[in-house]
């Protein structure tokens, strides 16, 4: 769930898939392009993420309104194969099966840490005005496994803290990763909610993250795309000033 704990490339959007860039063939576009499409009441970003060879695509977090996703599925002319899950909240994960099963795709992560919050998305959905469903994924996932979406292939980093069974993914040749919960522009997430552990948040970010490189841009699950390098110079709470502090 959205947890503050208190610029994005080119191939990353916000609200829409964006159209290719004047000038460019299918065959010079980055070979990851991804859009961001908030949705729920607490403004989750749900994202697009498409291989631009193949026009395959995955949908990360679908937490809810599908049929704002459904469109931005329909504006980018992409087929979507899969389902990825960066953690079991409420917000990120809430209408995954639903989608799962309109699509006949497969739900796939996050780490199987977070069972305890699939199994209570029921109860969860009614606070935070989710149609949330039950379920399980069709695979779990833990670190050093591969995620692919047509022609690309993601690495799954575990990183718990927001939640136990968080995971990241990361697609280096396009520098490019989403991160769900853990990091935002300017802040952290939060670590007050059951499994969660600000220290071991932090521990996530230092050892997981930044060794992707500071060049690397990312989506969080709430707000705008940023990089870590200008997290790494700004951020309240993992900046490198502040953690030599």
């Amino acid at each position: 769930m959205h947890g503050a704990a208190g610029k994005p490339q080119a191939a990353i959007a916000r609200n829409r898939p964006p159209p290719y860039f004047a000038g460019m063939t299918k065959t010079s576009l980055p070979p990851l392009r991804a859009a961001i499409i908030p949705v729920t009441p607490i403004q989750q970003n749900c994202t697009l993420l498409w291989c631009t060879a193949t026009m395959k695509a995955a949908v990360v977090d679908p937490g809810g309104d599908l049929p704002r996703i459904k469109a931005a599925i329909a504006e980018a002319g992409v087929t979507v194969e899969k389902i990825l899950l960066t953690h079991g909240h409420i917000d990120h994960a809430g209408e995954a099966k639903a989608l799962a099963d309109d699509l006949a795709v497969p739900i796939e992560g996050p780490h199987e840490a977070d069972r305890f919050w699939l199994q209570r998305l029921d109860q969860d959905g009614p606070k935070y005005g989710i149609a949330g469903v039950n379920f399980e994924p069709d695979r779990w996932l833990v670190e050093g496994d591969r995620v692919s979406v047509g022609d690309l292939v993601l690495d799954v980093y575990e990183t718990p803290g927001h939640t136990e069974g968080h995971v990241i993914f990361h697609h280096a040749p396009s520098k490019f990763a989403q991160v769900g919960d853990v990091l935002f522009q300017g802040s952290v997430g939060r670590s007050d909610m059951p499994g969660g552990n600000h220290r071991v948040l932090l521990s996530s970010i230092v050892e997981k993250l930044w060794p992707l490189g500071s060049d690397t841009s990312f989506i969080p699950g709430h707000g705008p795309a940023s990089t870590f390098a200008h997290e790494r110079a700004t951020n309240l709470f993992v900046s490198d000033r502040a953690l030599a502090a």
